[in-house]
């Protein structure tokens, strides 16, 4: 008996793959499909995740808040005024700055309706924090020791869009009266509040725009080493005469706690990609068993000439793996393909793991495997005469 080396098997499952083109490239498109999916959606997760360790790496995980929480009777807290300097005096603490809510609002001109203030808020702001929470200006300049006692504004960059501001140099209408617009400011993503905000000087706001003085969210940068150690004094040291009215939070963690939700989706995309790879199994069994019934003759002829059923089933097997494995190559090329597309459409690396192409590739083999299964075991048990009969 003449038994088939691998070279063999592999020519005789690509020339009966050969044999149907276009039904072939149906059932590959299938896996393909299947397998694009899932890898794209794998990649896009980890393109994110890389963006976001990079943006923390860039913003930094040592950046603490603390703003006022509730009092015992449910009203809402107050910070004393002396809270920023006081937090400053923890030795681990490398900067801080403040931030106070202004009872104010800002509107292009002094034509708008009182009501229509869209939902800027008016902030005033120590002239650190820019270092502090790494803000960078799109446009124009921060604060100065001068520009933070006289009305002068800077703008967040949502607040700049609604106000239809993309440069300094107008004049926006602030507590009853002008404030020159000496700056516009990028998105700060471990700050997002001061998108939405106009931010005035803190001397600027008791001045012109009866602030009391009292900071509404202090900024607190520490030790990386240290950083649980300084969370746990900033409340007694904030307010030391109520440390349970102080909301300590780390801004780096609302940013993970996103990207976590986030996976839930990435789970529901990877079952529908699961789905598709699934029909894709079912279309390769599909051609296999009518590829067994076209070719009852040539199945049965291979029969008389020697060919034994394990040959058969061997050959019809080859033929649903190299079918599934080309459908794998094509949807592991789709996966990276659409991957660097997306990535590159919102600046992120680029980022495939070696685990999900393997992994895709090696699930290929295994849909292939099993979709050809019964195809082969129908292909062997097709006795020679009768199919020879057939011809």
């Amino acid at each position: 008996m003449t038994r088939l080396s691998p070279a063999d098997v592999a020519r005789l499952g690509a020339s009966g793959l050969r044999s149907r083109p276009m039904r072939v490239f149906l059932s590959a498109l299938g896996i393909a499909i299947g397998i694009g999916a899932m890898l794209a959606v794998v990649g896009i997760s980890s393109s994110s995740r890389a963006d976001l360790d990079r943006t923390l790496n860039r913003l930094g995980t040592n950046l603490l808040t603390v703003a006022p929480g509730s009092t015992l009777g449910g009203d809402d807290a107050k910070l004393p005024i002396a809270a920023t300097s006081m937090v400053g005096r923890i030795a681990p603490v490398e900067a801080v700055a403040a931030t106070g809510l202004v009872d104010a609002a800002v509107y292009r001109n002094d034509h708008i309706p009182p009501g229509e203030t869209g939902s800027i808020a008016v902030l005033a702001v120590d002239k650190d924090l820019p270092g502090t929470v790494r803000a960078t200006l799109h446009a124009g300049s921060w604060l100065t020791e001068a520009t933070a006692r006289v009305p002068a504004v800077v703008l967040g960059s949502r607040a700049a869009a609604r106000l239809d501001l993309r440069s300094p140099g107008a004049l926006v209408w602030l507590s009853h009266q002008w404030y020159a617009v000496v700056g516009v400011l990028n998105p700060v993503p471990l700050a997002p509040e001061l998108d939405s905000a106009a931010l005035i000087g803190w001397a600027s706001a008791q001045q012109f725009a009866g602030f009391d003085g009292h900071p509404t969210k202090i900024y607190v940068r520490a030790v990386e080493s240290q950083i649980a150690q300084v969370r746990s004094v900033l409340g007694p040291t904030a307010n030391p005469q109520a440390p349970n009215e102080v909301a300590v939070s780390r801004p780096s963690d609302a940013l993970a706690a996103k990207q976590a939700t986030d996976s839930a989706l990435t789970g529901l995309l990877l079952g529908l990609g699961g789905v598709a790879l699934l029909v894709g199994g079912v279309g390769v069994a599909n051609t296999m068993v009518i590829s067994v019934l076209e070719r009852r003759s040539e199945i049965g002829l291979r029969r008389a000439l020697g060919a034994t059923r394990g040959q058969v089933r061997l050959q019809f097997l080859a033929e649903s793996l190299l079918l599934s494995l080309l459908g794998g190559g094509g949807g592991v090329a789709l996966g990276i393909l659409v991957t660097g597309v997306y990535a590159a459409t919102r600046d992120w690396p680029s980022v495939m793991p070696l685990y999900a192409t393997f992994g895709g590739l090696g699930a290929t083999l295994v849909i292939g495997g099993i979709a050809g299964l019964y195809p082969a075991v129908r292909a062997a048990r097709v006795a020679p005469a009768t199919a020879l009969s057939s011809a």
